[in-house]
């Protein structure tokens, strides 16, 4: 794979990165479990995860897909996103793992895997690219949490 193989792939999963990093500028408020418990007694996803938090991060996923064109991929992509995100907190509180705490690789791919999943059939991305997407994805997920870490928007560089 080379250089433009790997851009192309990010280009092509925009939604899926600005719906994924959105809610930590733009959520709060309400959780979107409702404080409810799993029936292990662990919180469902935590009161991290909020409804404007997944309702913006999907609205700005997909006005970057439609701003490329792409609405229902955008669309797909951003609703992956936002429940691969979901689900990995679900997954993390299962494990003990408190809101910010760390589960490596599930944390950087949980996202992306169920975007790509979602939005293949819409926008039939080469395979090269999903796979280009795939390895990116770790480093350029750490190094963007790091800077919004740096800018305090959050509270661990992870």
């Amino acid at each position: 794979m080379n250089l433009m193989t790997f851009l192309l792939a990010v280009y092509a999963y925009l939604p899926a990165y600005v719906a994924n990093a959105s809610p930590v500028v733009l959520g709060g408020g309400t959780p979107l479990d409702g404080g409810r418990l799993w029936r292990d007694g662990k919180p469902l996803l935590g009161d991290h995860k909020t409804v404007r938090g997944a309702a913006m991060g999907f609205l700005a996923g997909l006005v970057v897909g439609v701003a490329q064109g792409n609405p229902v991929g955008g669309a797909l992509q951003a609703l992956g996103a936002i429940c691969g995100d979901l689900l990995g907190s679900f997954y993390k509180r299962r494990l003990d793992i408190q809101p910010g705490g760390s589960l490596l690789v599930a944390d950087q791919l949980d996202f992306i895997v169920l975007a790509v999943v979602l939005s293949y059939p819409a926008q039939v991305t080469p395979l090269d690219q999903v796979a280009a997407i795939l390895l990116v994805t770790l480093p350029l997920h750490y190094l963007v949490n790091v800077v919004a870490w740096v800018f305090r928007l959050k509270e661990n560089p992870w």
